[in-house]
């Protein structure tokens, strides 16, 4: 496989390069990437250091690096741009066309798209975090009136940090319910969720992975063994289905792939965007 080395380059945090870098870069599987950040390069050394890490790169690997960035100041790009790498301008590339639609000029600001913008937002952003943490496995099912979605699964299917992306980047209240032994064995929701049917939502999982994830914690024990988890897996796709519950299958996809999909598919919103 072909090895090339990607760097992300921000002045601010490199979120945003990041992000669109690695979707670009996600199109060219055959391409085994190196990704470096290398964020708040706000200065003429940090810029010339950088400069030296990417021809180092260049050198080792045989090949001109990728540089993203999303680089403010004039200097500090035109510095870049001597470098021996490929560099894509992120800002030039779409805020200089989207100018001239608009006709105005962009302001330029660092860190514009992740700054605290309103005190509000940012305090229901760091609300919704706390609520995920202290509803995390059933911990206080009082509080699911206040919950945007709940999410179902048996143990190790993803439900936890499902929750805490969801609340962290779209400011969703999101608990999660293991689903028990008492439940698989009677085959049946908890009663206390019917009242909250509208906002369940199911995650499921290939046994074999969920035995493979299991094993890391508890090795060799029936929690672990695959008959165990094929049976668990089997009962609560069976509940999911009778019970009318919509569910996603976890095994192959990324949290942030979980997550997005269960927004779309629940009609939730971002919150504070």
């Amino acid at each position: 496989m072909n090895k090339r080395t990607a760097f992300f380059i921000s002045d601010g945090t490199g979120i945003t390069a990041e992000a669109l870098g690695n979707s670009l870069l996600a199109q060219f599987e055959e391409i085994n990437f190196e990704k470096v950040t290398l964020p708040y390069i706000d200065n003429v050394p940090k810029a010339e250091a950088a400069i030296k890490q990417i021809n180092d790169a260049c050198m080792a690997d045989g090949a001109r690096p990728i540089i993203f960035d999303t680089i403010v100041n004039e200097e500090i790009r035109r510095i870049l741009s001597q470098s021996d790498g490929f560099k894509i301008d992120v800002f030039s590339t779409f805020l200089n066309p989207l100018e001239n639609e608009l006709q105005t000029r962009s302001s330029y600001s660092v860190g514009g798209s992740h700054a605290i913008g309103e005190v509000n937002r940012y305090k229901d952003r760091i609300d919704s975090v706390n609520y995920a943490l202290d509803n995390d496995d059933g911990g206080r099912i009082q509080q699911y009136d206040r919950a945007d979605i709940i999410l179902l699964g048996v143990s190790r299917s993803g439900k936890t940090p499902t929750c805490l992306y969801m609340a962290m980047q779209y400011g969703i209240r999101a608990a999660n319910y293991p689903l028990t032994e008492d439940d698989i064995h009677h085959r049946k929701l908890p009663d206390f969720l019917e009242v909250h049917r509208d906002k369940l939502y199911g995650l499921t999982i290939e046994p074999f992975q969920l035995s493979a994830i299991r094993q890391e914690r508890r090795p060799n024990s029936r929690y672990a063994s695959l008959d165990q988890c094929d049976t668990e897996v089997r009962v609560v796709e069976r509940i999911f289905r009778e019970e009318g519950i919509r569910s996603i299958n976890t095994t192959t996809f990324s949290i942030e792939e979980i997550a997005t999909r269960i927004m779309a598919d629940a009609g939730l919103k971002r919150k504070g965007a």
